[in-house]
């Protein structure tokens, strides 16, 4: 392939985002999937209260919203679920699995809904049917042949209904084993695991509600715009009523510039749009924790000048008194810390940290918002903690109006931690989910993601079962992780379309297919609902409307339930009866998960219902009982540190990043628009002035390798230079073509979370490809 004539086009886009966009590439995804004429009308069920749940982001539903509550994204999602196209047993007979490897994850995406369960066959090496009654057989014969439960891993998409969560992790926990590797462990990790040391539980405090007489957001390492639109309405009205609005991104994204709104009629008909953010701050990659410590720093200063002046002071005195701890070793921390140290590790200039100051001082209810920005970074949970601690300087948690935002990426990621998808689960969970059932739960930790990977690779984990997700291209060390999966006796697969990690197989391997969010679930004859948790801790019910891609799809529940009961028998549990009514696992949820009492009552209530959240309250669920300031210091020996040391200014950070036509590792089209970018995706954001320094020009074509002190070659090749408004140092480029760049052992500290944003790599002249990789 001549690169000089590579498909694509770099195009600056300069129109608002959303508008007239969104609906020509709405109108696109459906004729391109197919979507026949009558399933257009499950969009006006999306999202709200006697509909479906959209099976894209986690961003919360207003029940009482206009009729159409979907944004371009979702609708995508809704599309490749509604697709007519369909990936049957005659299309396996007609392709073997080293074929279908040599196909882009795009390509892969678009042969459509799978139909029939499938067993690999190595004679061949194709896929070929199977009874699902053989496939229960063969995943209990391979479970109960172990000799340790621990040499299994169960991994969660965060896409799965409570009750499905809740049963698996039932089913696993009687199996014997807290291996639960889940989506979690690679995206909002050092939420989870940063919040409860400060306010007492990894959740945000706000709800929709805040949003409204919010009068300053911040947004941290997050693009709305195309990984939760409908915030672009929130922030939209928040806008146009005057509140403040700040991005805190390394890259200067399109959709919080500006944002027409298909809601609105008028902006539409007038092509008219809606500023969103005033302000722009870019720090370099990983620099966050020195900005906002810089921020808390100028807080202190503010509060000093104030109580010398005699004037009324900044920090919420009585706040601090009332609901804190540690607060003046705090502010003595701050005090001391050297200005030209936050300057250079945030990569911000002095003067852009205390105007953030300034705006945030100002605030009298201040949300912030954050996404993987935040927590894909070595120093992550540490971020975390000083974020949470920068709003209760100013009492911003447990008012209304104000509060802790983290923004969740798939729909029900945090409904499957509730109810018990976790690896560190607490004995309290343990405690009673033992006294319900009448167990012992095993009370050793078991694996996240990265963990599980190493254990494959060690011949540790023998049976990995994958409930939705794509964990072969989702998993950082690609090769690696490719290396694990394949070393495992059984992989099993429960999906609703075809991936790469079906490829990546065990020496025994299914694809169990399954119903997808959109499609009527029926069981004993009466249709169920499941349920989901938003980022805001609303728990609502979702009914299917589209007739099922398939006679032969079971539901995830009832996959589970009939592996539970293949694996364990009905001594215990009588698996098959929750399958046949999900009522009755929200009873058994309702029993074992204080604040889901009545939840069968609750549900039916238009949006559902909140779960309480302490910290919301101003109750802490600390250790101490109080809200904890933790002081930390900038963090100045970092592998990027070292590697700079080695490399000099030729070193570049990398951060992974979506583009606007993905969903996490599902590529719905091969656009970036937003960003410029047409027809392709093996490109590299970077600054001019470095495509200068390192000899190159805009447009030639890059082989990127990593920089990391484990001896092991990691490269990702053919990569085209893209001019972009971004720090000096730092690159970007979509995931999951650079996950073969992130370390398995460069993680956050605490959480364990890969760090995708913050890779030490070099650039290199790119030699003539035959053809493009296909990952």
């Amino acid at each position: 392939m001549d690169k000089s004539n590579a498909p694509g086009k770099i195009e600056p886009y300069h129109h608002p985002a959303a508008g007239w966009g969104a609906l020509k590439y709405v109108a696109i995804n459906l004729i391109k999937e197919r979507v026949a004429g009558g399933s257009y009308r499950t969009l006006f069920k999306q999202n709200q209260p006697d509909g479906f749940d959209c099976p894209g982001c986690a961003w919360p539903d207003r029940q009482h919203a206009s009729t159409f509550e979907f944004c371009e994204n979702g609708v995508k999602a809704v599309a490749a679920e509604a697709t007519t196209k369909r990936v049957t047993p005659e299309f396996f007979a007609e392709h073997t699995v080293d074929e279908l490897m040599a196909q882009t994850d795009y390509e892969l995406e678009q042969h459509g809904r799978l139909t029939d369960p499938m067993v690999y066959d190595p004679l061949t090496d194709k896929y070929r049917p199977i009874d699902w009654d053989q496939a229960f057989a063969l995943i209990a014969q391979h479970l109960n042949k172990l000799p340790s439960p621990n040499q299994a891993a169960f991994y969660t998409s965060g896409r799965a209904s409570n009750e499905a969560a809740f049963l698996y992790q039932l089913f696993v926990r009687m199996f014997g084993t807290n291996n639960f590797p889940d989506c979690s462990n690679m995206c909002h990790e050092a939420t989870s695991r940063g919040l409860p040391k400060t306010v007492g539980i990894g959740k945000g405090t706000v709800t929709l509600d805040d949003f409204e007489i919010a009068d300053t957001i911040i947004i941290f390492g997050q693009n709305p715009a195309t990984n939760h639109p409908r915030m672009l309405g929130e922030l939209r009205e928040a806008s146009r009523r005057g509140a403040t609005i700040v991005s805190v991104n390394p890259l200067r994204e399109r959709g919080l510039e500006r944002f027409t709104s298909p809601q609105h009629p008028l902006e539409m008909i007038t092509m008219g749009s809606t500023k969103i953010a005033s302000t722009f701050i870019q720090p370099k990659l990983g620099g966050d924790f020195a900005l906002i410590k810089g921020v808390a720093k100028y807080i202190v200063e503010l509060d000093d000048e104030a109580v010398a002046n005699g004037t009324e002071r900044v920090l919420d005195v009585a706040f601090i008194r009332e609901h804190t701890l540690g607060f003046e070793a705090f502010a003595d921390d701050l005090r001391q810390e050297s200005w030209a140290l936050l300057e250079s590790e945030s990569g911000v200039p002095r003067e852009e940290i205390e105007n953030l100051g300034r705006i945030y001082a100002n605030g009298k209810r201040v949300i912030a918002t954050w996404g993987m920005g935040i927590t894909q970074h070595k120093h992550s949970v540490q971020t975390v903690h000083l974020l949470s601690n920068l709003l209760m300087m100013r009492g911003n948690i447990g008012r209304d109006g104000a509060g802790l935002c983290p923004v969740r990426g798939h729909s029900n990621v945090q409904g499957n931690r509730t109810v018990g998808i976790e690896e560190k689960p607490s004995e309290a969970f343990l405690d009673r989910l033992g006294e319900v059932f009448d167990f012992a739960p095993p009370r050793e930790h078991g694996l996240d993601v990265v963990e599980t990977v190493e254990h494959m690779i060690e011949g540790h984990v023998k049976v990995f079962l994958g409930l939705g997700g794509n964990f072969a291209m989702a998993t950082p060390d690609t090769l690696r992780t490719f290396d694990g999966l394949r070393s495992c006796d059984l992989t099993v697969h429960i999906t609703t379309k075809l991936n790469r990690s079906h490829l990546v197989h065990g020496k025994e391997a299914l694809i169990l297919p399954t119903l997808g969010r959109t499609e009527i679930d029926v069981q004993a004859g009466v249709a169920q609902g499941i349920t989901v948790e938003d980022s805001m801790s609303m728990v609502h019910i979702s009914y299917g409307m589209n007739k099922p891609a398939s006679k032969n799809l079971m539901s995830e529940t009832a996959i589970l339930a009939n592996i539970a009961h293949a694996t364990l028998g009905d001594d215990k549990v009588r698996w098959l009866d929750y399958a046949s009514d999900y009522a009755k696992i929200r009873d058994a949820i309702e029993q074992v998960l204080p604040g889901f009492e009545q939840y069968n009552e609750r549900i039916k209530h238009p949006g559902g219902f909140h779960l309480r959240v302490a910290s919301r309250e101003r109750e802490w669920e600390t250790d101490t009982g109080k809200a904890n300031f933790i002081v930390h210091a900038v963090q100045t020996d970092t592998p990027i540190v070292r590697a700079k040391q080695r490399h000099g200014e030729r070193l570049m950070t990398l951060m992974t990043t979506r583009s606007h036509d993905q969903y996490n590792t599902t590529i719905y089209a091969l656009d970036d628009r937003y960003r410029g970018v047409f027809g392709q995706r093996r490109v590299v954001f970077i600054n001019p002035a470095d495509i200068a320094m390192l000899g190159f020009k805009n447009g030639d074509w890059v082989d990127m390798s990593t920089v990391w002190e484990d001896g092991i070659e990691r490269r990702a090749n053919y990569f085209r230079l893209v001019e972009y408004d971004i720090p000096r140092g730092c690159i970007g480029a979509y995931y999951p073509e650079t996950n073969p760049l992130v370390p398995l052992g460069s993680v956050g500290d605490v959480c364990n979370t890969p760090t995708s944003k913050s890779i030490p790599v070099l650039l290199h002249r790119s030699s003539q490809p035959v053809a493009m990789p296909a990952f």
